[in-house]
């Protein structure tokens, strides 16, 4: 579908933008999200879900923490992980198939909860001794520098892209979670010759990968807008 594409407009004059998700899991996520919903509690609600989603995030911060003290604080922050999967990725869902959407209020509330909640996320594995927090903050950094690039093309766009590269949320907290369990074993990695922390390793890498996305997304958006808007001569004044 064409990256320009415009939304209908409903009467409060607010336009849903169109959701793109390639990540591999998407199908697949999306016909379990449906049967989960279908028999969630009626007294359940989408904003439960979202409330939900950032309590298992700050516990998930937590238990990296404790991790610092105690090896089940890596099991725990995995379980954090699974619950903040529900939560986030069942709201929307139930508001949808409830008929409650309400788009400004959703869209707002929970990606505010996401930046808060992936700020105490990595503020937990900073402190955990299992990264270092110049890592951590320049992985924060870089994340939040992406997520407002995501923003502005939604609204400049009305294209909301949930993945990148065939990577979504739901991939991330995967990989993150097995990164985590791998920390039972060897919370640090051999490369030629130097030893580092895994998780140095795999937030070094994250910052890589964003920053390369960031500079390929831009790119591409700017082309966009610049041809969808391209610039007028004036018109001439006959004297």
């Amino acid at each position: 579908m064409n990256a320009q594409r415009r939304t209908a407009r409903k009467p409060n004059g607010f336009g849903e933008a169109h959701r793109v998700a390639t990540n591999p899991l998407a199908a697949v996520e999306r016909q379990c999200l449906l049967w989960l919903a279908s028999r969630l509690p009626r007294r359940v609600n989408s904003d439960h879900l979202t409330l939900l989603a950032l309590v298992a995030m700050a516990l998930t911060g937590l238990s990296y923490f404790a991790a610092r003290y105690t090896r089940l604080g890596l099991l725990l922050a995995v379980v954090g992980l699974v619950i903040n999967w529900f939560g986030d990725s069942l709201d929307g869902t139930v508001a949808r198939l409830r008929q409650h959407e309400r788009p400004r209020y959703g869209f707002y509330v929970d990606h505010v909860v996401d930046c808060v909640g992936v700020a105490l996320l990595v503020a937990g594995l900073g402190l955990s001794g299992y990264m270092s927090p110049l890592v951590a903050a320049s992985f924060l950094v870089a994340y939040f520098m992406l997520s407002i690039e995501v923003y502005l093309a939604t609204y400049c766009l009305a294209v909301f892209r949930l993945s990148f590269w065939g990577v979504g949320p739901t991939e991330l907290r995967i990989l993150l979670a097995i990164g985590t369990v791998a920390l039972l074993s060897d919370p640090r990695v051999e490369i030629l010759g130097r030893t580092y922390r895994l998780f140095d390793v795999g937030g070094v890498v994250a910052i890589g990968c964003i920053a390369f996305t960031l500079a390929a997304t831009v790119t591409r958006n700017v082309q966009i807008l610049y041809r969808a808007e391209p610039l007028s001569e004036p018109a001439s004044q006959d004297l």
